[in-house]
């Protein structure tokens, strides 16, 4: 396996080619930068997609969140329930998940783990020390949907 941040200018025993100039690994040429939102952003789509998590947030954020979600600011409660902290080369994650009736909590939890460790370190390179998850509520069946319906109600 060839370490790409020692590469050489020499043939490479798969292809006998020689690599040209500038199209190495860039790595030591400049300083990348990925802000808390963008991880934030990542790890609540991830989650999303998981079997069993209802929503992000729970109980009076959730509540808060509705009415503040209606300011347009770009995409409603997009990172609602989700915290992060990024450093140069590690991230944290903290999820507040509300997990729908009949799933079991412990198998939903760990999916939302290995989801977001997967989502966030594929796409930004930075390698996840932890995912916390904090299971706020449970979504029964019969309980009406608090988040507002995105786009015009028809009456």
């Amino acid at each position: 396996m060839t370490d790409l941040t020692t590469r050489s200018a020499t043939p490479t025993k798969a292809t006998g080619e020689t690599p040209r100039p500038g199209t190495g690994d860039p790595g030591g040429k400049g300083r990348t930068t990925i802000a808390d939102g963008v991880v934030a952003k990542i790890a609540a789509a991830s989650a999303r997609e998981v079997l069993g998590v209802h929503g992000l947030g729970t109980g009076m954020a959730r509540a808060l969140g509705s009415v503040r979600d209606r300011v347009p600011a770009g995409r409603p409660g997009q990172t609602r329930g989700v915290s992060v902290e990024v450093g140069e080369r590690q991230t944290a994650v903290d999820l507040d998940v509300v997990v729908e009736y009949g799933y079991p909590i412990t198998d939903v939890v760990a999916d939302l783990r290995v989801a977001v460790i997967d989502a966030v370190e594929r796409m930004t390179g930075l390698e996840v020390v932890e995912v916390n998850v904090a299971v706020g509520d449970v979504r029964l069946p019969d309980e009406p949907e608090e988040e507002p319906q995105e786009g015009p109600r028809v009456t």
